[in-house]
């Protein structure tokens, strides 16, 4: 946990994350990315310098009958409150639209929901668990399907609505956040979705994850290169190259 909290805490300061009386929604969706997030703003919250306020949100985006009482323990534990909001996202996607291609409209109605539930609860904020390597396959998505130089941001302000969107893992692997999960034994679910694992994403991941099979420079070059490209609200001037742990990668 020690090196997820330095490497989420450089990345909070490097971009102006979080500031006094800031109110943060932890976006939970029960996976192991979130729920890695959610514990370790815990422990943020004890040593940060600036007073900010928490509150954990799960989507029920109606899959299934979903048990949520290993999180709501989890937040009873750490005293951190916990809302849990229903939708009928799957309905809206999978049974009305049948989307053969469902990611990016589930991905629109999942945050646009999550950020009303945000302001719903007071918040100024919503916190999301995308990490460094969500980074690179987000920016080889872009380029492979949509010909565009892109990615998402470390902060994003919806002027529409008024609220801020903020990814403090972008320095921070997977491998990191896989590794955390398992050795703190937290509550991880698995993900409901039937397009689960067939989708473009896995397939950048998979192709991500074979170029660094035989080139462990690859991640960081295209990290660097993101943040470097111009890409709106990456740029910052004297900010250092994210270098990986390569012992912890190999």
């Amino acid at each position: 946990m020690k090196k997820i909290l330095s490497t989420m805490r450089r990345a909070i300061e490097d971009y102006n994350m979080i500031e006094d009386g800031d109110k943060i929604a932890i976006g939970v969706s029960g996976g192991k990315d979130s729920l890695v997030l959610l514990k370790a703003f815990w422990h943020l919250k004890m040593f940060y310098p600036k007073d900010f306020q928490m509150v954990a949100i799960t989507l029920d985006l109606g899959y299934v009958e979903n048990d949520y009482t290993p999180i709501v323990k989890l937040c009873e534990e750490l005293q951190i409150e916990y809302k849990v909001i229903k939708t009928n996202i799957k309905e809206v996607v999978f049974d009305i639209r049948n989307e053969k291609n469902p990611c990016a409209l589930c991905a629109k109605l999942r945050g646009g929901a999550l950020h009303n539930a945000a302001i719903d609860e007071g918040c100024n904020k919503v916190c999301l668990g995308h990490h460094f390597d969500d980074v690179i396959e987000t920016f080889f998505l872009s380029l492979f399907y949509e010909g565009r130089i892109n990615c998402f941001s470390p902060v994003n302000f919806l002027d529409r609505k008024k609220i801020t969107l903020i990814r403090p893992f972008i320095y921070t692997t997977e491998k990191e956040i896989r590794g955390v999960a398992k050795r703190h034994n937290l509550p991880v679910c698995k993900n409901p979705c039937p397009a689960d694992g067939n989708t473009k994403r896995q397939a950048m991941k998979e192709f991500v994850a074979e170029k660094f099979l035989t080139d462990k420079g690859f991640k960081d070059r295209i990290f660097n290169a993101v943040c470097t490209s111009g890409i709106d609200g990456w740029k910052k001037e004297g900010r250092k190259q994210r270098v990986t742990d390569k012992k912890a990668e190999n």
